[in-house]
C-alpha cells in the first residue's frame, strides 16, 4: 500500500479528467475491491468476481483527487441500482429543509422549473412537487425513476450531459433552479457535466451542487467513502476552478455536516461579487495547506493505523466468543469491510432496510444481508454501524439492543465502541 502521495514511476501516466495533466501523485492506494453496489445471489458466489483497484491519484496542477475509470458510469449506473435515498429518514428530512429553504430564497412558483441531477426516487423533488412546483428528474438507472414516478416526480432515465441539457431547453425551457446532490463524484466526464449545467441554466438561474468535501475526508479519515462509483474527491479550491472553467461563478457555499462533511456550493452565470463564505472557506483551506500537495501526503499511513486498529477489536471480541453483526449495507462499508478483510469469521451478517438487499449477499466479503429484524432475533454481543456517517439515527432505532447487553462499534475516524 502507498503510504504518502508519492510519485508514480510509470511510462503512460493517466491524465486528469478536470485538466489533463498526467497523474504522477499516489494520494491513496486501498487495493483492490469489488464495485461496492455489486450485491449478490445465492448462486453467484462460486463464480468469478471482479475487483478492480481503488487506487487513489492527486493532480497537481488542479488538486483533483480521482480514481481512473475502471469501469463506465453505465456499468455502475445503468439498468437497476441498489441505492435508494427514501431509506434514510434524515436523508429525507435534509431534503425537505433544503426545498423550503430554497423555495424562499427563489421565490420559486408554479411558473418556475426545478431540475434534479441524479433525482433518484424522488426523495427531494416530491417537496417541490407538494408546493406545486414544476419538476424534472433525470437519473440513468431505471429502478430508482420508477420509485420517483410513484412519488409523482416526473423523471428521465438518462445520463446528464451536454447532449440532454441542449435538447432540454427547446423542450422545456431553462431551469430556474438546478441541483445535484451527491453526484459530481459519481460522474467521470466532469467537464462534460458541468458545461450541461451551464447551459440549462436559465440567465437570473441558480445551481446548487452538494459533495463530500476532501478537506474532511481527509481530517476525518474517511477513507470508506472512497469506491469506484466515486470518481473524484473535490476540494473548495478544486471546485471553484471547475465551474470557473465553464463560465459560471460560485458565489456562495455552506458547510454541511452530511456524509461526515459536505459543501453545498452556489453556483450562477457571472454577477456580481461572492458572498463572504466563498473566501473564508478557501482561506482555511489554504491555511491549512490543501492548495497544494503537501497537505495530501501521509493520508496513506493514517488509513493503515486505522485497519490495523479496527482489525485487532474485532479479533479481540471474537477471541472472547462474542459475536459481531452489522447494521447498514452502504457502498462505504464494502470499502471498509473488503481493504479489511474482515468476512464472516468476524462479522457474521448485516442487516439493511432496504428491502431489495435481502437475501443476498456482500460484494467480496460475501457477508449475508437480512432485514433489520434479525437483529433481535439473533441478539448480537456487538453491531458495527457500518454507514457511520448516521450513527445517531442508526443508534437510536437500535436502542433495544442494551436490552441484552448488546453495544454498538463505530469504526471511523478510529474503532469506537459506544453503549
Amino acid at each position: 500500500m502507498q503510504t504518502t502521495a508519492t510519485t508514480t514511476t510509470t511510462t503512460a501516466l493517466p491524465a486528469c479528467r478536470l485538466c489533463g495533466q498526467g497523474l504522477r501523485h499516489t494520494f491513496v492506494d486501498l487495493g483492490m475491491s469489488p464495485l461496492c453496489e455489486s450485491f449478490l445471489e445465492a448462486e453467484q458466489l462460486n463464480r468469478m468476481e471482479p475487483f478492480y483497484p481503488l487506487h487513489v491519484r492527486i493532480c497537481e496542477g488542479c488538486l483533483l483527487a480521482q480514481l481512473e475509470t475502471y469501469v463506465t458510469a453505465a456499468e455502475i449506473f445503468g439498468g437497476d441500482y441498489a441505492y435508494f435515498s427514501a431509506y434514510s429518514d434524515s436523508w429525507v428530512e435534509h431534503a425537505r429543509v433544503y426545498a423550503e429553504r430554497m423555495t424562499k430564497r427563489l421565490a420559486l412558483s408554479p411558473k418556475s422549473l426545478v431540475v434534479e441531477l441524479a433525482s433518484n426516487d424522488g426523495y427531494l423533488l416530491q417537496h417541490f412537487v407538494g408546493s406545486g412546483i414544476p419538476v424534472l428528474g433525470i437519473d440513468p438507472a431505471r429502478n430508482v425513476a420508477d420509485a420517483a414516478r410513484r412519488r409523482r416526480v416526473e423523471t428521465l432515465v438518462e445520463f446528464f450531459g451536454v447532449e440532454l441539457a441542449e435538447r432540454l431547453v427547446p423542450e422545456r425551457g431553462q431551469a430556474d433552479l438546478i441541483f445535484a446532490n451527491n453526484v459530481l463524484a459519481h460522474v467521470p466526464e466532469v467537464n462534460e457535466f458541468v458545461e450541461g449545467m451551464c447551459i440549462l441554466l436559465a440567465p437570473e438561474g441558480v445551481a446548487t451542487i452538494e459533495v463530500p468535501h476532501l478537506v474532511r475526508l481527509i481530517e476525518r479519515l474517511q477513507f470508506d467513502t472512497i469506491y469506484h462509483e466515486h470518481y473524484s474527491y473535490f476540494s473548495f479550491h478544486t471546485l471553484v476552478r471547475l465551474f470557473a472553467e465553464h463560465g459560471l461563478q460560485v458565489f456562495d457555499v455552506e458547510e454541511l455536516p452530511s456524509h461526515g462533511g459536505s459543501l453545498r456550493v452556489f453556483v450562477r452565470h457571472p454577477a456580481g461579487e461572492p458572498e463572504d463564505a466563498v473566501e473564508a472557506v478557501l482561506e482555511r483551506e489554504r491555511e491549512d495547506g490543501y492548495d497544494s500537495l503537501q497537505g495530501y501526503r501521509g493520508f496513506g499511513e493514517r488509513v493503515a493505523e486505522t485497519k490495523r486498529r479496527l482489525l485487532e477489536l474485532l479479533i479481540e471480541v471474537r477471541d472472547e466468543g462474542k459475536r459481531i453483526a452489522g447494521y447498514g449495507a452502504p457502498g462505504k462499508g464494502n470499502t471498509l469491510l473488503n481493504y479489511c478483510g474482515i468476512r464472516t469469521d468476524l462479522l457474521e451478517y448485516t442487516v439493511d432496510r432496504n428491502p431489495g438487499k435481502h437475501g443476498k449477499f456482500l460484494p467480496g466479503t460475501h457477508i449475508p444481508v437480512h432485514p433489520p429484524e434479525r437483529i433481535a432475533e439473533t441478539r448480537p454481543d456487538y453491531v458495527l454501524i457500518l454507514p457511520w456517517n448516521l450513527k445517531r439515527e442508526i443508534a437510536a432505532q437500535l436502542d433495544y439492543v442494551g436490552d441484552w447487553g448488546g453495544r454498538l462499534i463505530v469504526p471511523i475516524p478510529a474503532p469506537e465502541v459506544i453503549a
